[in-house]
């Protein structure tokens, strides 16, 4: 199965945070299954740090490579179908980044662990 992290999935597995659930750690900690992360979210993160909404525990430098090299995740990196479908998504979520994850699952035909109920109006497979 392939993954893909929304952002505060990915924070709370680096961080071992309980407000992951057990069936999605259980998945992630799954070497069968393929799990990525996007750009989107690093992104997101680093405007986060950058407006102090968020604590990382350090500088965001090096922050995500040390982290996605320590967990073996892999970047999906945006491609014009990712963006073409992203371009075509209706309006139910407003924010960018989410928009963007949903896009790629879609055409990525993977399964977005989070904890957004707002996803679960699109056509993709989501994991809680």
């Amino acid at each position: 199965m392939t993954l893909l992290l929304d952002t505060h999935t990915a924070l709370w597995f680096w961080w071992d945070d309980p407000q992951l659930s057990t069936t999605a750690r259980a998945l992630i900690c799954d070497p069968a299954n393929r799990k990525l992360v996007s750009p989107a979210s690093a992104w997101e993160v680093a405007i986060k740090v950058s407006l102090r909404k968020l604590n990382i525990g350090g500088p965001y430098r090096g922050f995500f490579p040390q982290q996605m090299l320590r967990t073996n995740f892999e970047w999906l990196l945006g491609t014009d179908d990712h963006f073409a479908a992203l371009s075509a998504l209706p309006f139910h979520h407003k924010d960018p980044f989410d928009r963007l994850l949903i896009a790629q699952t879609i055409v990525e035909n993977a399964v977005l662990v989070t904890n957004d109920p707002l996803i679960t109006k699109y056509p993709v497979s989501v994991i809680f």
